[in-house]
């Protein structure tokens, strides 16, 4: 798969590729938020993450977050019902990671595992307690005030 790779400069650092990946902040009636574990064989597996992936070539963060969702738990949402919440930014390797968080609180369908090992819905509050990538640790404050 293309993904959008920009170089970048770390403070005089050698340029580095930029590896963009947008994710879901999905928020339940009862304020709670999906997450799922990433499967075996993966890098990372067994960490909780929201649900989301990288960017194809040309594609714009709302579609490809619209299209990972339906890939990844089988639901579809309206481009209208992504509100962009904040971003984290992290060093992955020799790449740097530009993860985009949105929030979206409606979508049709009932979210399934198509890839992940298993989905919970937890409340905000509830995510410091659970193993999870250093880019998405750093959102978790700010979802416990939004949600």
């Amino acid at each position: 798969m293309k993904v959008n790779n920009l170089s970048v400069s770390e403070g005089g650092n050698t340029a580095r590729k930029m590896l963009t990946v947008v994710a879901a902040a999905l928020v339940d009636r009862d304020g709670r938020l999906l997450v799922q574990q990433r499967p075996e064989g993966k890098p990372m597996a067994g960490l909780w993450e929201f649900p989301g992936g990288k960017l194809e070539l040309g594609e714009t963060p709302e579609a490809a977050l619209i299209r990972e969702l339906s890939e990844e738990l089988a639901i579809d949402v309206d481009h209208a019902c992504l509100a962009p919440a904040c971003f984290a930014s992290d060093t992955l390797g020799d790449k740097h990671l530009l993860l985009l968080l949105y929030v979206c609180r409606k979508w049709r369908g009932t979210p399934v595992a198509q890839h992940a090992t298993a989905l919970r819905w937890v409340r905000p509050v509830e995510l410091h307690a659970l193993d999870m990538p250093p880019a998405d640790t750093p959102l978790i404050g700010l979802l416990e005030a939004l949600i």
